[in-house]
């Protein structure tokens, strides 16, 4: 993609972008390319941020800078700016080469679903749009998350000691990740557009006629978060992991 095509392109995908991030990510954009030179292949924005959805108090820009090839004197001087962009909102970008996105297709399927079903690339070539993906290596991913997630309830329900605000804390934590392995699973069902966590989530509930409380009260930051929720998301996660092991 030549320079001129490029610049026509950041503006276009900037106005997709909710109006108060435009100057924040547009100066952003500069500073990437500043900083990474040529060595910047692309910039996509991925998440709230690039579905309109963003709330500066529970968000942050998710982003994707894609290198030529990694370059550790780039990440330093980036990371210099890092306490500017927290406060603007904006993530630490994920870094990946065109050759890594490629040889990830099998190993980190659910990440790259998530870039691919909601993004905007600011500059550069679109390295997510027409990514395809094995069934049998989202489902093994999916298996795996939920195990993940499992085991990670338990020792942290060991090593809260009975406070609940550490329980809280847990349910929160792997609302990410929740979400990411529920849109895996309805891509297993071919529902493979774009949707906020919740419908995801109610989407599962309707294919799998289960009710998932608990997943529910961890996707949602702003509800109540304590012994019951914990145990009705512990109780969810083992039905899902049931779920994705059927399928």
């Amino acid at each position: 993609m030549t320079e001129a095509e490029q610049t026509a392109k950041e503006p276009a995908a900037l106005e997709r972008v909710p109006e108060v991030l435009r100057e924040p990510i547009d100066q952003y954009a500069a500073l990437l390319r500043e900083i990474a030179g040529d060595k910047a292949k692309a910039l996509t924005i991925f998440g709230a941020a690039a579905a309109g959805s963003f709330d500066p108090s529970l968000h942050t820009v998710r982003n994707v800078l894609v290198l030529e090839k990694v370059d550790l004197d780039v990440l330093r001087r980036l990371a210099e700016h890092g306490p500017k962009l927290g406060k603007a909102r904006i993530s630490a970008p994920l870094i990946m080469t065109p050759d890594y996105i490629q040889a990830s297709l099998d190993t980190f399927p659910l990440e790259l679903i998530e870039v691919q079903q909601n993004h905007l690339t600011l500059f550069g070539d679109d390295y997510f749009a027409n990514l395809a993906f094995e069934e049998s290596h989202v489902r093994l991913q999916c298996e795996r998350e939920l195990k993940a997630i499992l085991i990670g309830l338990r020792q942290g329900l060991l090593a809260a000691a009975g406070r609940d605000k550490v329980l809280a804390e847990l349910e929160t934590n792997v609302a990410d990740s929740l979400a990411r392995t529920l849109r895996g699973l309805l891509w297993l069902k071919g529902q493979r557009d774009a949707k906020p966590a919740i419908q995801v989530l109610t989407a599962v509930e309707q294919i799998t006629s289960r009710v998932l409380p608990g997943v529910r009260a961890a996707l949602d930051a702003t509800g109540v978060h304590g012994w019951q929720q914990f145990e009705d998301l512990y109780h969810d996660v083992e039905t899902l992991g049931e779920v994705a092991d059927a399928w």
